[in-house]
């Protein structure tokens, strides 16, 4: 990072490379933002994180105006429809951990099937989206996406008489043992 402030960084970037950043943030497509402010400035000398910043900064400006992405339910009759419309036969709700750069680590609940074999994402969980759905309830020591994945994966397990399947709730870890029948 260097020691220019992300608001002269942005008075840097051509009014063109502005209004299309400016463009992708209030459609909420930060990673395209992030890449046109990080190519453009890169002559400059900005860096990835130097991008970042300057994408956030535009995220702090728009605010409200920005049309987010929306959050995948996880109300259980919703995630049941999700599961009903899953090609084969679920056999169990599996919650796997995953993460970006963009939203650091989430939780991808998913329908384990046979017949055919394979998995189904049934809701990605965003920390945003579970502190939301959790509400006031304390998710405690677990990670906010991991405490409203296992209260949402179990109710729906249940629902479904199949069992539930989290191999790392406490930690996040891509490569956790997954589920197997």
């Amino acid at each position: 990072m260097t020691d220019i402030a992300t608001a002269d960084w942005w008075e840097l970037l051509p009014a063109g490379i502005r209004e299309q950043v400016d463009g992708y943030v209030l459609q909420d497509a930060r990673m395209q933002a992030i890449r046109i402010v990080y190519e453009t400035g890169r002559a400059h000398g900005l860096g990835l994180n130097d991008a970042q910043l300057v994408v956030h900064d535009r995220y702090l400006h728009h605010g409200d105006r920005i049309a987010r992405t929306p959050d995948c339910p996880l109300d259980l009759e919703s995630l049941a429809a999700r599961a009903a419309g899953a090609p084969g036969r679920v056999v169990a709700i599996e919650a796997v951990w995953d993460g970006d750069t963009v939203h650091d680590w989430f939780v991808d609940l998913l329908a384990v099937t046979a017949d055919p074999a394979g998995e189904h994402r049934l809701a990605t969980i965003y920390r945003g989206a579970a502190v939301r759905h959790l509400g006031d309830e304390d998710p405690g020591m677990l990670h906010p996406s991991a405490a409203a994945a296992d209260r949402a994966g179990r109710a729906l397990a249940a629902r479904l008489s199949v069992p539930f399947h989290f191999a790392s709730p406490d930690t996040p870890d891509e490569q956790a043992p997954r589920w197997r029948p």
